[in-house]
């Protein structure tokens, strides 16, 4: 998903320093004379340089950003000072893409993205939902927009690509810090064809790039309970499976009670999955089925078209949308008619009918979420602010410092009627599709205290993940359960399932168990198939070697493990095999291949496994660390890589084999070796004790700045499983202090 950059143009005029007390001018910007057309008057600017004056920015000595301010908006605009400081490419990205303007930047072909976020983002209903915000919500807005504002007024030598200013509103438009958000549920392709009023390709299930399966987005989450931890404190593992650098850390900290420390989306205020003093919340994707489609049935009366809805015909909406796009010779624009129904935008064709999609559109109440969080400090207080029932797509893991443990499948869970298969398009004419409110948060699939003493979910189903306390699916509309079982959510539960006097260290080493569970099935099916060809078979010849290594594998990845590669690759084979079949049949691909392939299809497979190998890297006995690699060498939002540029050795393999510690490749590959560029990008654990105790590690790390130290300082011992000690208290940030300073200065 792309991040974001803003504009920016210049600093303090020479008016405005003359304005200052000299006392002012140690903390001051460096002054540029070219300033006049930079959009910042003199009182706005003195406004800014209060407000900076109020906040503090500590960078420890890994680079993280610790920010106090005085109130929470204090600390909003510095903690969004600091993140443009360390990447405003992605910031700024972020937001032109959540506004659709990213063919403003980016060309024509992007015309398409941009549509689909105008058929719920218009500027002119955000501004009135800005207006009509509690006062409370609304500082934390106009905090944002001024950290950001006053990072550009003090930055000249930054150019932004497209927002030269940032206003309140806008912090509306990107409201939940999933990496995907639900409106990018919606098939790009589907949708031009259907407003370029041609044949529609078939819908794309997903991408398949070469034929594997698409690496797995999503997360693990891990909770203990104290009787099972060595402190007797409980603890939470927070581990997302992200795209790299999609998430820096920060901590932010006021004196209205805010304290949270954890992974911030580029551009948003708040801490999205992280912890404060008292207690720390995990988001994994997958809650439930929370976005339906709806087949409808469109007919034409003079001129004008209508709905089928019960016995009556409605009238459909339509609206104008402006599509502007950058061309070699300046803009242009294309203007599209869209389509509306009372359940949502209409998207696409399918049998003759229109199909609309209706979703979660309550950008107001989902910030408030968001940011309320962080701010909880028992779970009563967590409780309800999950209430407000806006997160649509995730699941949340729990722990706090009085001992308690939690789960909630999903939050945001529209109650509908069970008769209905939901997982395809409903009859749109028929008033019984429709949507009955919401389901209380204690209707949805919840654990508190489970008696096993853990929880776990890996973006698999609520039936398992924790121990003898797993819910019972069945008890439950099929709705609220959308994803099935997976091979990391088997590899959770036996690693956590005898779990004993459990260490925040002892937390970390359950996360990176090497063994990788997919496989447990495939490799007796393999050995038997090969013991069944006859004597003289050639390909029984062929693959005695690879057959030997395989048989005595422990399961287990290494960086020196040469049946890791040869299991991957020719995993990897397989998939891209049955990929299509799995689709057709609505089955996870790994499940397919574990289940429904043939003897002579598992062999060729390691056959084209082997001759790969041997290919690329001269034998099919490479280790996989030779293989698998963290490549950083640009600060780039598409990267790209070398293989005759520096690489490190990962011994994580991608989610898809069961691996919970995960590390996947998504971008096309053009490179013989595999770089890693999803899967665990900030990873912390955490302990509530009287005092927090917390360890982390970030992808690379914390600039996006090639130049800067902090470029890729945590990257050797984040592909080694290496975490570094969370600085969370004041007096321990200032023993491990690089900078200290306020924004601008």
């Amino acid at each position: 998903m792309p991040t974001s950059r803003l504009l920016a143009r210049s600093a303090l005029s020479l008016v405005l320093l003359a304005a200052l007390p000299p006392a002012a001018f140690a903390a001051a910007p460096a002054v540029s004379k070219a300033t006049a057309a930079d959009g910042f008057s003199k009182a706005e600017r003195a406004r800014l340089q209060k407000t900076a004056q109020r906040v503090s920015i500590l960078r420890d000595k890994w680079g993280i950003p610790h920010v106090f301010g005085k109130t929470d908006a204090d600390a909003v605009f510095g903690m969004v000072y600091a993140q443009a400081e360390d990447d405003f490419n992605r910031v700024e990205l972020n937001y032109i893409n959540a506004m659709g303007r990213l063919a403003e930047v980016e060309g024509e072909a992007e015309i398409w993205r941009d549509l689909r976020m105008k058929l719920y983002i218009d500027p002119a209903d955000l501004q009135a939902k800005y207006a009509a915000s509690p006062a409370w919500l609304k500082k934390l807005m106009q905090g944002w927009a001024d950290g950001l504002n006053w990072y550009l007024a003090t930055h000249p030598q930054v150019k932004p690509k497209l927002l030269t200013r940032f206003e309140p509103w806008m912090a509306l438009s990107f409201s939940e810090g999933s990496i995907g958000g639900d409106i990018e549920s919606i098939d790009l392709k589907q949708l031009e064809a259907f407003y370029e009023k041609r044949p529609a390709p078939a819908l794309a299930m997903a991408d398949l790039g070469k034929g594997f399966d698409p690496e797995p987005s999503g997360s693990n989450g891990f909770a203990i309970a104290p009787r099972l931890t060595s402190g007797r404190h409980a603890l939470l593992m927070i581990n997302p499976h992200t795209s790299f650098y999609f998430r820096p850390e920060v901590h932010m900290v006021s004196e209205e009670g805010l304290n949270a420390y954890g992974a911030v989306t580029w551009g948003q205020f708040f801490i999205y999955q992280g912890f404060n003093e008292r207690l720390g919340w995990m988001h994994t994707s997958g809650g439930g089925d929370v976005i339906d489609e709806y087949l409808e049935t469109v007919v034409e009366r003079d001129g004008k078209l209508f709905y089928k809805y019960g016995s009556e015909e409605r009238a459909l909406r339509s609206k104008t949308i402006v599509l502007p796009y950058k061309t070699a010779g300046g803009t242009a624009s294309r203007s599209v008619t869209a389509y509306f129904t009372h359940h949502g935008p209409v998207i696409r064709e399918e049998g003759g009918k229109w199909v609309s999609v209706k979703m979660m559109d309550d950008p107001v109440h989902a910030l408030q979420q968001s940011y309320g969080r962080t701010k909880a400090r028992d779970y009563a207080a967590f409780l309800k602010v999950m209430d407000l029932r806006t997160n649509s797509s995730n699941n949340t893991v729990y722990a706090d410092a009085d001992g308690n443990i939690a789960y909630f499948h999903g939050n945001f869970v529209p109650r509908r009627d069970p008769r209905f298969d939901w997982t395809h398009p409903v009859d749109g004419s028929n008033p019984a599709t429709e949507w009955q409110g919401l389901h209380e948060v204690k209707e949805t699939i919840t654990v508190f205290n489970p008696k096993s003493g853990y929880i776990s979910n890996t973006n698999n189903w609520p039936c398992t993940g924790f121990g003898a306390s797993s819910p019972d699916c069945a008890a439950y509309p099929k709705y609220m359960w959308s994803l099935p079982q997976n091979a990391r959510g088997i590899h959770a539960e036996r690693v956590l399932h005898d779990a004993r006097e459990l260490s925040l260290d002892g937390l970390i080493a359950k996360a990176y168990d090497p063994y990788l569970t997919a496989f447990e099935p495939l490799m007796p099916a393999l050995v038997k198939d090969w013991e069944a060809l006859p004597e003289g078979d050639a390909t029984r010849a062929r693959l005695a070697g690879q057959v030997v290594a395989l048989r005595g594998w422990d399961l287990r990845w290494a960086v020196d493990s040469v049946p890791t590669s040869l299991a991957v690759y020719w995993g990897q084979e397989m998939v891209k095999d049955a990929a299509t079949r799995a689709r057709a049949q609505e089955v996870p691909v790994v499940d397919f291949i574990q289940t429904r392939l043939a003897a002579q299809e598992r062999l060729a497979a390691l056959v084209r496994a082997s001759d790969k190998l041997q290919a690329d890297f001269g034998s099919w006995k490479t280790p996989w660390g030779e293989i698998n690699r963290f490549q950083r060498i640009s600060g780039a939002v598409d990267q790209h890589y070398d293989d005759s540029k520096p690489s490190i050795p990962v011994g994580f393999t991608s989610a898809n084999w069961g691996s919970l510690a995960s590390f996947g490749m998504t971008a096309k590959q053009t490179t013989k070796r595999i770089y890693g560029d999803r899967g665990n990008s900030f990873v912390a654990a955490v302990e509530f004790g009287p005092r927090v105790r917390a360890k982390s590690i970030l992808a690379g790390g914390e600039s996006g700045d090639p130049k800067s130290p902090h470029f890729n300082d945590q990257a050797e011992m984040y592909s080694r499983g290496q975490f570094k000690d969370v600085l969370f208290y004041k007096e321990d940030i200032e023993k491990q202090l690089e900078r200290k300073y306020h924004p601008g200065q």
